[in-house]
């Protein structure tokens, strides 16, 4: 396996995930007003068509019953733009107020075609049975955590032979300072305290340090996942005009089949 230093106790490990759900729990009520925002832009479009043009005609169709994993989903972006389209979602984070606002998402934005779920469950120890699962979408999650390659482990376990993963990400501790960059207009309102907690954060992850994508890539292929590619130039199609949701760290997408 690819080499990679584990936090080296349990407890450790939770203190890190307590601080990642703290974080989170405080930028809630910020987040979820930026992402009711961005599902009326021509962001939300953008990110539809990426993940639709990756899934279409090599996983079962939404008209098909698809199911998609939301993985890290926050207060449900992704849940609600694929479920709008007509896919059953079940979008899960560890925070349980990203959680809260997720189901207040849900509910602004419907009716649906199909029933989304949000649950508060640990992204690297998944209780969804083994092959539950067409499609796993997850968004900027990968850096938080603690043990990356269980959970790689568990989003391989709960994929249907032939399922597609689309891991969203950036190397965001290499960037720290991106956080202050007067071009990060996504960050613009987050508090001066909240850019330091994100930095201890970063320094708490051994995968700060890592390669990225490319350690992703030997480690799915590694675990037993088929057609990997990592995309660094997704980005340039996503963020097109340097808008409120503009950020300069470079997003990357990588795509594996189980």
């Amino acid at each position: 396996m690819s080499e990679l230093k584990y936090v080296p106790f349990e407890e450790e490990s939770q203190e890190i995930k307590d601080k990642v759900t703290d974080y989170w729990t405080k930028r809630s009520d910020s987040f979820f007003e930026h992402k009711c925002h961005e599902l009326k832009s021509t962001m939300a479009s953008r990110w539809l068509k990426e993940i639709t043009a990756q899934i279409s005609g090599k996983v079962p169709s939404k008209d098909e019953d698809a199911k998609i994993l939301d993985i890290g989903c926050g207060v449900g972006f992704f849940t609600v733009l694929l479920g709008k389209d007509g896919y059953d979602v079940t979008g899960i984070d560890l925070t349980q107020e990203m959680i809260n606002k997720a189901k207040i998402l849900i509910e602004l934005n419907g009716p649906y075609r199909k029933e989304l779920k949000a649950v508060t469950m640990d992204a690297e120890k998944l209780s969804f049975s083994d092959e539950s699962f067409d499609v796993i979408v997850t968004r900027n999650l990968t850096w938080t955590l603690p043990h990356p390659v269980e959970a790689y482990k568990e989003w391989f376990r709960v994929l249907k032979k032939g399922g597609i993963l689309l891991n969203f990400d950036a190397e965001y501790a290499k960037g720290a300072h991106n956080l202050s960059n007067q071009e990060n207009l996504a960050h613009k309102m987050v508090s001066d305290d909240m850019k330091d907690e994100c930095h201890k954060i970063y320094h708490m992850l051994t995968i700060s340090t890592l390669d990225r994508p490319k350690w992703d890539e030997e480690v799915l292929s590694e675990i037993g996942f088929k057609k990997i590619v990592a995309d660094t130039n997704f980005a340039d199609r996503i963020f097109v005009e340097k808008d409120e949701f503009y950020i300069p760290d470079r997003v990357f997408m990588i795509k594996a089949v189980k």
